[in-house]
């Protein structure tokens, strides 16, 4: 009957939709009728990928693009646009989660010399690897054709920079989609936890590292190739960023220490700050986020605690709206001519992955686990990644919407690919043991038999 009256639901509104379009009206109402549309349909579309083993998260991805403006045009480009503040804010909210559940254990001891080994490892070779191989065909490659070797070397390092960037909010989703039901904290096993944090470090390393190719492709590049003032420019947006978030945070957490209640209304409060950051001022709401739920952890971590089990309660519908509207964004037909060098600039990441955890193994506090299944926990992109490509188009005239689009169909690629390689990374390491069933509670978990995803400790040794 839930199905029937979803499916119901659906068609009324996009009936609703088409006869309205004709006759006008806000572009704020008809984008609002497109996300209720949207939302139904990418639901639907998650609960069935959940039935084929498939994380619903990509499910919400595909019901995206499908119904967007590439395919059933449920959503035009225009509604997306207005649509833009929404999608910030439920991605802030998903980074706020990821933040939350930063602690300082990943620096002490030897889980730090592990971390920072494997980040080292899923950072430098993939940037190595996509950047050699860039520079070498550079006489064939679109952007580089007809380019001296000194503004191909630019091109190179950008491409690199790009390569050497995950996602920790589509990891946190993948994560807790196969988690235990709300309202139970997310329990972590040791593979989760490191690609977790790993990711975070390679957010936090790749805009010193985007920086530095700005930095260094004024001098390197021919003249003119590079917009003056970039670097300090992206230093100054990235690093405002996690200031911003900090404070946010701190603000916060004394906010939380004066109310019980009401915990969905700072949600909200906070998912619009944060939009309203992005749009105004060109911040990243991934690092701000991440630093605010950094900050809020350790500034007050009962209140912390709560922001947490009040987040799982809410994942899903964060979910659904954020990679609903993800997928709409994505612009797969951007590959056109250029397919086939996007897909070796993906095939060299993953390579680079692989070989950069083959590397890292070679250290005693590396589990096996890791060798052989953590590189595939680090294919998913986007947040910073969508950041950095429009970083790298105002900071390049030359190539502007040529690189951004190569840029964008690569991680639409790593979008869809890298939660489906996450998941299959934790059954193979038993952190996935059972499936949660979609809409399940404590009360139905315990009639069922208990039949939610618990995230165990593994056989991974080491980290």
């Amino acid at each position: 009957m839930q199905w029937l009256m979803l499916v119901v639901t659906f068609v009324v509104g996009a009936l609703l939709q088409r006869l309205a379009r004709p006759f006008g009206g806000p572009l704020e109402a008809h984008a609002t009728l497109a996300l209720g549309c949207l939302a139904l349909v990418a639901y639907i579309a998650g609960t069935i990928a959940q039935r084929f083993r498939i994380p619903r998260i990509v499910g919400y991805l595909i019901a995206g693009y499908v119904a967007g403006p590439a395919w059933l045009h449920l959503i035009r480009a225009a509604e997306l646009q207005a649509l833009g503040p929404i999608s910030s804010g439920a991605l802030a909210l998903i980074a706020f989660a990821v933040g939350s559940e930063l602690t300082l254990d990943a620096l002490r001891g030897e889980r730090r010399t592990a971390i920072l080994r494997i980040a080292a490892g899923v950072m430098a070779v993939p940037f190595l690897a996509v950047a050699f191989v860039v520079l070498t065909v550079s006489p064939w490659f679109p952007l580089t054709a007809h380019q001296p070797f000194r503004d191909a070397l630019v091109v190179a390092l950008a491409l690199g920079t790009v390569a050497a960037v995950s996602s920790p909010p589509t990891t946190w989703a993948v994560i807790t989609d196969v988690d235990t039901p709300p309202p139970s904290p997310p329990r972590l096993g040791p593979l989760s936890r490191t690609i977790l944090d790993v990711s975070v470090v390679q957010d936090l390393t790749a805009v010193l590292l985007v920086t530095v190719v700005l930095a260094l492709a004024l001098p390197l590049g021919s003249r003119g190739i590079v917009r003056p003032g970039a670097a300090t420019h992206t230093l100054l947006i990235l690093l405002g960023s996690i200031v911003a978030g900090i404070t946010l945070g701190l603000a916060a957490a004394q906010y939380l220490r004066a109310i019980r209640g009401h915990l969905a209304w700072v949600f909200v409060v906070l998912a619009f700050i944060v939009s309203q950051a992005v749009r105004l001022i060109g911040l990243d709401a991934v690092l701000i986020a991440l630093a605010a739920g950094g900050a809020l952890r350790y500034a007050a971590p009962e209140q912390s605690e709560r922001v947490r089990a009040e987040l799982k309660r809410c994942a899903i519908p964060v979910y659904v709206v954020f990679f609903a509207l993800a997928g709409s964004n994505l612009q797969l037909e951007a590959l056109g001519d250029v397919w086939q060098w996007a897909l070796l600039l993906v095939g060299l990441r993953a390579v680079g992955l692989w070989g950069g955890l083959r590397w890292a193994g070679r250290s005693p506090a590396i589990g096996a686990d890791w060798v052989n299944y953590g590189w595939l926990g680090f294919v998913s992109q986007g947040g910073l990644a969508v950041t950095l490509a429009a970083v790298l188009r105002r900071a390049f005239p030359e190539w502007n919407v040529s690189l951004e689009a190569l840029v964008v169909a690569m991680i639409g690629v790593h979008q869809l690919a890298g939660p489906i390689c996450l998941q299959w990374a934790l059954r193979r390491t038993g952190e996935v043991t059972r499936e949660a069933h979609v809409g399940e509670t404590p009360s139905t978990a315990e009639q069922t038999g208990g039949g939610a995803t618990v995230l165990a400790g593994g056989s991974g040794g080491g980290v």
